[in-house]
Order: structure tokens, then sequence, then C-alpha cells
């Protein structure tokens, strides 16, 4: 029991770090009405361990800690990070439907945090294709690839080790 607790909170603090390092690595791409934020391809990570739900938010959460970002942001966008992890992972029976959450609450949640955290002055509907095309491609896209090389090396692992 104690090992899976420990697993549990070590594989959550990888991923937390790994989602913070991509933020703070690629902020010049990460923020904005038209943002593609490259950690998002980590929101697949729930399809193989329900870990990857507080490691995603966390991350999210101190990516904008250190970015400075607006309380606004770092508690709504954590927010949605949160639901879209949480959703993702109730999907996981179906692999290709595990990135959409990521997409579809991003493309909503976020522009309203532009708007009222950062007074965005470009319309909600144009930031919400914006962020939801850059969602579609770091989540949908990459996320898709992580998932399928990452499922890959998985199934090499214990086919190797029998």
């Amino acid at each position: 029991m104690k090992n899976k607790k420990t697993l549990f909170i070590s594989e959550a603090a990888i991923i937390a770090a790994l989602y913070t390092a991509l933020v703070y690595i690629f902020q010049f791409s990460s923020f904005g009405p038209i943002q593609f934020r490259i950690a998002e391809a980590l929101t697949v990570l729930p399809y193989f361990t329900p870990a990857a739900i507080p490691g995603v938010t966390i991350g999210c959460f101190l990516s904008a800690l250190l970015t400075g970002a607006d309380p606004i942001d770092m508690v709504f966008g954590s927010l949605a990070t949160l639901i879209a992890a949480f959703l993702s992972y109730k999907l996981r029976r179906n692999k290709y439907l595990v990135p959409i959450p990521p997409i579809v609450v991003n493309a909503i949640v976020i522009p309203w945090v532009l708007r009222f955290a950062y007074g965005e002055a470009q319309p909600v509907p144009f930031m919400m294709l914006s962020v939801g095309s850059g969602e579609f491609v770091a989540a949908g896209i990459l996320g898709l690839i992580l998932l399928f090389t990452l499922n890959n090396v998985k199934h090499a692992i214990f086919r190797n080790n029998n």
C-alpha cells in the first residue's frame, strides 16, 4: 500500500515538474490570445495514470506562479486543467478521445481568463478559436503522438520482461 502511494506521488511530481519546465522554456508561445503551449501535450498522461491529474494541475499552477501570471489565471487556468485532466482520465478507454477535454475546456475557459485577468481586447469567440487551435495542435496532435509513443514503449518493455 505504501509503495502505491509513493509511486502515485512520484509520478505526479515528475509530471508537474515536466509541465512546469516546458511552460517555462517555451514561455514565448505559452501565453496570450494566440498560444501554443507545448506542455499541454502532457494532458494525455491521464490515459496511463491517475497521478497525471494532480501532476498537470500542479504543473499548470506552478508555471503560472513562476511566470508571474495574474491570480485569476492561476486559479481558473489550473481549475480548467484539473477538469480537463479528470475528464481525460474518464475517457481513457478510447485513446483517441483523451485529448478532447483539454482542447474543449481550455477553448472555453482561457479566453475568459485572458479577458478578465489581463484585459485582452480580442473578441472572446476569436480567442476561443485561437486558444482551441493551439490546444488542438498541442494536446490533439502532439499529445496523441506522445500517447502512442509511450504506449508502444510500455508494451515493448513489458514484452521484453516476460
